[in-house]
């Protein structure tokens, strides 16, 4: 499947993370050098993206501004003579068109996806949560094989999964697999949002990567919101498995996992392991640890 489109929502307001998400969005917060969000623009293009619609909110206009070319800042960098600089501003010239709607009130990710129905039209799209970095950004190859086990299982979604802790149900959106789990695509029989940790019907989450069809929108607008006001992007999936639409998970490869800057403790453990990670100076860095 030649997969062109991608949303990524960036409404979200990051009270987990304040007060360092008071003036700025969580998604523009950097990890080695580079804001959260440019990780998942580099791996949606290196995945064969064409457009990336963002749903945005209050506050979130730095995102636009970094992604928009800068010609005064390349000006000023050749002028003081800082050529080696410009390397870092080749984001810019990916190719790629950025469109930007407004998610008027964050009510969860079910509202924000349903923002994007125009964008979509009557193809499918990329889905990928703008505060979560796959593997080490742009090497991540999920949404790609997302796409790809869509059109072969004639699936209206496919989920990436990943295996967690109990202990982290109550915050993720659970995945009950129709059978055994292999290294390839499997059924999904049906999905819980945010269960009670001895509750879980399994240790398989959804890791912040989606491909979906249109079919996900008359979804959406049937499912009514839960206790907090929110659109459940889970209900609306498991709406679908039980009128009997095949939805797929994919499990992540092996030595890759879904970094979540959501959290101080997650965006300290994602800047600390792909800073060690880095060729640049991750060696000197861990021997600078002890």
């Amino acid at each position: 499947m030649g997969l062109v489109d991608a949303v990524v929502p960036v409404a979200g307001l990051g009270t987990r993370l304040l007060p360092a998400t008071k003036s700025q969005p969580k998604e523009m917060l950097p990890v080695v050098g580079k804001p959260v969000v440019q990780y998942v623009v580099e791996e949606l293009a290196a995945a064969g993206i064409g457009r990336i619609l963002f749903v945005t909110g209050r506050g979130k206009s730095s995102i636009e501004d970094h992604f928009d070319p800068d010609p005064e800042l390349i000006r000023t960098l050749r002028e003081a003579g800082k050529e080696e600089l410009l390397a870092e501003l080749d984001f810019e010239r990916m190719g790629l068109d950025f469109l930007y709607t407004r998610q008027a009130e964050p009510k969860g990710l079910g509202d924000a996806v349903a923002c994007a129905e125009r964008f979509a039209g009557d193809r499918p799209f990329a889905l990928a949560l703008g505060d979560s970095i796959l593997g080490q950004g742009d090497s991540s190859r999920v949404v790609a094989a997302l796409a790809d086990a869509l059109d072969e299982r004639g699936a209206v979604a496919a989920l990436a999964v990943e295996e967690i802790d109990p202990s982290e149900a109550p915050k993720r959106g659970v995945v009950v697999p129709a059978g055994e789990v292999s290294d390839g695509p499997f059924d999904v029989a049906g999905m819980v949002e945010k269960p009670a940790a001895d509750e879980a019907p399994s240790r398989l989450a959804v890791a912040a990567r989606y491909v979906l069809t249109p079919a996900i929108f008359p979804a959406l607008r049937r499912i009514e919101a839960d206790a907090s006001g929110e659109i459940q992007l889970t209900d609306a999936i498991a709406a679908l498995i039980d009128a009997d639409e095949r939805v797929i998970g994919l499990c992540l490869p092996a030595g890759e996992r879904r970094h979540d800057v959501g959290t101080v403790e997650g965006y300290c453990r994602t800047f600390l392991e792909l800073a060690l990670a880095d060729p640049r100076f991750g060696d000197r860095l861990r021997s600078q640890l002890g």
